[in-house]
């Protein structure tokens, strides 16, 4: 088999293509040949050394392939079976607590980026049978993000607002599942061309946030002065205030992201004025993915993908992802 190594102390030009033994799977473990994978803020920020991990790590949490092998005890998988991996490996069900949140692949343990993996059976769930590899590659992370956000912490019905930031992987599915669920959606972009993109996937309302930069006043213009019933909040501290001021009382910021920093002022007068919640949210169970995979089904819902690259060419995908031009996801096919 062959895989990609990550060498202390990080860097895309510390990534390395390097042979391995596979390892067989031993009792309920499954042995998956990994067919595709595709890149998160995480992967990046493991890769970039922002997120310290263990030399020689295999990164990449994403993964999509097909059984070779089932170890004594595993029921669920039989070989042939087509698998999509789990963020969290160790959280089944229920809420989230510390131990159900470790073993993260391609940063607690070794990951996707690898044409052939052992591991856990209950660390997979079954693919959704109207996706390809590389399609359903893009699910059990950013994908399951936006539903937990949407789906879970938050009670949204048909014709509530949500606000979605920017054309990331979470975000653009944030827009479909809104518009799957009938609500109405109003989209942020720095470029018009990508707001242009955002538009014709469904979203009823668009704001340049560069050309105004007070786009939360624009958000409550667009509603009536109502405001938004959630915010899907990937700017972290750079954006929250005007995520705030969008907001519609009783209504809901859900923090996932914090790409422009780790600390900054929080409105705290106009939040708490208005009734509403800032809720962290840290991608979701296998129980949440199962659910989602079923919406994924019967709504046959397809997810963005902004490029391929084969996995050799990892550190281009990143310097892709990096360049913050794309538009959905970016796969990797293995």
């Amino acid at each position: 088999m062959q895989a990609i190594r990550l060498n202390n102390p990080g860097g895309l030009d510390k990534l390395e293509q390097v042979p391995l033994d596979p390892t067989p799977p031993g009792p309920g473990q499954i042995q998956v040949a990994v067919k595709a994978s595709s890149l998160n803020f995480h992967d990046y920020a493991v890769v970039a050394g922002m997120i310290p991990t263990s030399d020689g790590r295999i990164p990449l949490s994403d993964g999509a392939g097909e059984v070779t092998g089932v170890g004594e005890g595993v029921t669920e998988f039989a070989v042939g079976d087509r698998v999509l991996s789990c963020f969290f490996p160790h959280w089944l069900d229920g809420s989230p607590a510390f131990e159900k949140l470790v073993g993260v692949p391609g940063d607690h343990a070794d990951g996707f980026a690898a044409t052939s993996v052992t591991m856990a059976a209950q660390g997979f769930t079954r693919m959704p049978q109207n996706l390809d590899f590389e399609s359903a590659a893009t699910l059990s992370c950013a994908g399951l993000t936006a539903w937990r956000a949407l789906m879970v912490e938050t009670h949204l019905k048909p014709g509530d607002w949500v606000l979605v930031q920017g054309s990331g992987g979470v975000s653009v599915f944030a827009l479909q599942l809104a518009r799957m669920m009938g609500c109405k959606v109003i989209a942020t972009s720095s470029s018009d061309e990508k707001l242009e993109r955002l538009g014709a996937l469904g979203a009823h309302h668009l704001i340049n946030y560069r050309s105004e930069p007070r786009w939360g006043e624009r958000a409550l213009a667009i509603t009536g002065g109502r405001g938004v019933d959630l915010v899907v909040e990937v700017g972290g501290p750079g954006t929250v205030p005007q995520s705030v001021r969008a907001l519609a009382f009783g209504g809901c910021i859900s923090m996932i992201g914090v790409l422009t920093g780790y600390a900054g002022e929080v409105p705290t007068t106009e939040l708490f004025q208005k009734n509403g919640a800032i809720k962290g949210i840290t991608v979701g169970s296998r129980r949440h993915q199962l659910d989602m995979i079923a919406a994924v089904e019967a709504n046959d819902l397809r997810p963005v993908i902004d490029s391929s690259y084969p996995l050799a060419q990892l550190a281009d995908a990143f310097r892709h992802q990096e360049s913050q031009r794309h538009f959905g996801k970016i796969c990797i096919s293995v």
